[in-house]
Order: C-alpha cells, then structure tokens, then sequence
C-alpha cells in the first residue's frame, strides 16, 4: 500500500511540473488517503502484535 502511495506521490508531481493542476490534485489525494490508511494499518499491526505462537 505505501508503494502505491508512493506511486501516485510521483504521478501528482510529475503531472504539477508539466502543469495539469487537476490531476495533479487529485493524485496527491489519493497518495495522501493511502498514506493515511497505511499508518492506520501499521498501528493496529504493532498494537495487535504477532498473536500467540501456532503449536
């Protein structure tokens, strides 16, 4: 999920240079939705933490 982010990260500023001011808007959105959702992700992971061990 952070690659994803990462990607349309890329996307919104390679589409800001060129100057589509739109897309570039809404790219940054959506890399900035699944940043957000990763952290949220990552946090329970490290709350939860491994569980018990399989026997």
């Amino acid at each position: 999920m952070l690659s994803w982010a990462l990607t349309f990260f890329v996307v919104a500023v390679i589409a800001g240079i060129f100057g589509f001011g739109g897309i570039a808007g809404e790219a940054a959105w959506i890399a900035h939705v699944l940043f957000v959702v990763f952290i949220i992700l990552f946090l329970i992971s490290l709350v939860r933490g491994r569980g018990t061990p399989s026997v």
